[in-house]
């Protein structure tokens, strides 16, 4: 099938001539293929940009080795290179728990893993800084996101500083990026305007951005809300709102003492998940790495304007007979909206989304899900109507003022917040929506479901009536022989740890999920994710749950072993030895041995692993437990499968 390539946004210089252009305004770098598709961020912000008036212009998997010749590419941009080094952080797209190389990168064609480097947001800064020393780079995505200030690196096994620090970047738009790199874009171009002292020339002698053209923007007449910079050691700080900042421990402090650098990560989640958030000032190495306050949540006006852009939905054609995994997963799925407050001690969600809410409108979710429905291949089942977590839609708090002073990484943990209102009346009203439409036979929930949302005894009965109307709703019409639930373990302590609901609220669900599929002769199964190795998880936790789970009838197949990441509370946790809002130690299963013993467990009705497990359950002195595991003899009893 031949495309027109002025459908998507340019990647080499004859893809900028077809649409008439001689040079672009911002160069985005991604380590991702370009996939023009609202769930890729690279194509979300391009696509922004380019309704700003820009003209942007995408480098997908630049070659970092040799002459460098694909960061030249597209010449020198007016305002700034912008850095995304993929959906995913790129050690944990490359590597499992366990840093072996995975099967596939998803997000390379034909899931090539030799498409983008470790760390491409630092090789990528220095590829860029040997060719255009003084052009402005934005680090954008998860990768530096997760970064901003001084975090433990799972891959190295060492604490390091903001990523500021370990490359020659001028700033972190983290979050999601779409009002911080619009704002950069309209400051710069209104110092290009006034012709300012600062700026530079190219060949022809057009005006561009210098570094001390985008320093100046990004804080005259105020700093750039949700964005990271570095200041020297004595320079004054600007404030916002005159509001003093908060100064965490130094990193060679933290360094020396990895109590301090557990008891930044409270200041540091409070101040991300905070409706109006203070100033984080972090001295490293004779410097200041200072992140200014997130913008208040999209309305859903702004975030509709996100998902509406003339995405093609498509990777580009250079991609024509490859494969590209993640697009196969998600191109038949639609988000219905951002944000997390579940604050689930192991998700890197709130702190790069943030916690509260922000929805779409019905209206522009069906109209995606009309442009679904004319996609090649489409046979009328939507893959998922969801988000981060799939029953958050339009929850919100009843009073703004207590939100706005609210410091609290979850609204229901430990329990339900009472000025929560979590009403599940306008979701069921897209979910009726969206199957009202000819095309659609059916619309499934592949995002996981919070069942604590669905089980809460609410004082409201409306609220309460919603609930369980969207339960049935949910098992009846939106299951696609699977669903999706994350207990992620059985012990209570563990749970307590993991910002997690008691193991006897899934036991509940279990019950009402399988009464009505019993009820309605439904062939429908749910599938328990569990996590090993978390911080505060022993082996004797993990026996257990391997006993509660057999009783069950659960031949555990969707389980991960815990990979600590930057920016949660368990990898702080976890690489700390220390809780970061009690400061009291915590036990982690650090070493490769002590992970595998604990994910061991899982495998029960596996025989090849049944003498390891006997073996373990005797080394930790609960042989009481071989019996009710393998059986007396060894071999497993009751193994029939069922879930």
């Amino acid at each position: 099938m031949k495309h027109d390539l002025t459908h998507w946004l340019p990647t080499t210089r004859k893809e900028m001539e077809l649409r008439g252009w001689d040079s672009l305004d911002v160069i985005l770098l991604s380590g991702d293929a370009y996939v023009d598709h609202p769930s890729f961020g690279v194509a979300v912000i391009g696509r922004l940009l380019e309704a700003e008036g820009l003209r942007v212009g995408i480098i997908p998997q630049p070659d970092w080795h040799g002459d460098l010749r694909d960061f030249k590419r597209l010449g020198r941009p007016r305002l700034f290179f912008g850095i995304s080094p993929g959906c995913m952080d790129s050690m944990v797209n490359k590597y499992t728990a366990a840093r072996r190389l995975r099967s596939e990168d998803a997000y390379s064609p034909d899931g090539r893993h030799d498409m983008r480097p470790e760390y491409p947001t630092i090789v990528y800064t220095q590829c860029l800084r040997q060719l255009f020393p003084d052009v402005p780079i934005v680090l954008g995505g998860i990768e530096a996101s997760l970064r901003r200030l001084s975090h433990y690196d799972y891959w190295q096994d060492r604490f390091l500083p903001s990523i500021l620090c370990l490359c020659d970047a001028d700033v972190i738009a983290y979050g999601m990026g779409e009002k911080n790199d619009a704002e950069m874009a309209r400051r710069l171009l209104a110092l290009i305007e006034e012709y300012d002292e600062t700026l530079s020339y190219d060949e022809d002698g057009a005006p561009c951005a210098s570094r001390a053209t985008f320093r100046k923007a990004l804080l005259s007449p105020d700093p750039q809300r949700q964005t990271g910079m570095v200041f020297a050691k004595d320079e004054a700080l600007p404030r916002i709102d005159d509001q003093a900042p908060i100064r965490l421990h130094s990193f060679p402090e933290c360094i020396n003492d990895l109590r301090q650098q557990a008891e930044n990560f409270k200041h540091i989640e409070e101040e991300s998940n905070r409706m109006y958030a203070a100033i984080l000032v972090q001295e490293t190495n004779g410097k200041q790495v200072v992140v200014f306050p997130p913008y208040p949540p999209l309305t859903t006006g702004e975030l509709d304007h996100s998902f509406d852009l003339p995405y093609t939905r498509l990777p580009h054609p250079k991609y024509q007979g490859k494969r590209i995994p993640a697009f196969d997963m998600i191109k038949f799925s639609v988000n219905c909206h951002r944000g997390c407050f579940g604050g689930c001690s192991f998700c890197t969600i709130s702190a790069h989304q943030g916690k509260f809410i922000m929805s779409r409108s019905k209206e522009s979710i069906v109209r995606e899900v009309k442009e679904v429905t004319k996609m090649d291949g489409f046979k009328g089942y939507l893959s998922d109507l969801g988000g981060p977590s799939a029953n958050m839609y339009q929850m919100r708090g009843r009073n703004k003022k207590a939100c706005e002073a609210c410091r609290r990484p979850s609204c229901i943990h430990p329990n339900i917040c009472p000025n929560l209102n979590a009403d599940h009346r306008p979701l069921l009203d897209v979910y009726h929506a969206v199957d009202a439409l000819p095309a659609i036979k059916k619309s499934f929930i592949g995002s996981g479901v919070r069942y604590d949302l669905l089980l809460h005894p609410y004082k409201d009965q409306d609220l309460a009536h919603a609930a369980s109307d969207y339960t049935a709703e949910l098992i009846r019409n939106h299951v696609s022989g699977r669903l999706k639930v994350a207990p992620e373990h059985t012990s209570d302590r563990v749970l307590e740890l993991m910002r997690k609901p008691s193991f006897s609220l899934y036991r509940r669900f279990k019950q009402v999920f399988d009464n009505q599929c019993r009820r309605e002769r439904l062939n429908q199964q749910i599938i328990p994710y569990f996590i090993s190795s978390h911080p505060g998880c022993t082996e004797e936790d993990m026996a257990e749950l391997a006993v509660i789970t057999r009783e069950l009838g659960l031949h555990l197949e969707q389980v991960q072993d815990f990979t600590p990441t930057p920016m949660t509370l368990a990898t702080e946790a976890w690489a700390t030895g220390y809780h970061p809002y009690t400061l009291e130690p915590v036990f982690s299963a650090r070493s490769p041995r002590d992970k595998q013993a604990q994910r061991l467990f899982f495998f029960w009705y596996k025989p090849e692993e049944q003498r390891r497990i006997i073996d373990e359950l005797h080394r930790i002195g609960r042989a009481d437990l071989v019996a009710k595991l393998v059986g007396p003899t060894g071999a497993p009893q009751g193994s029939r499968r069922k879930r």
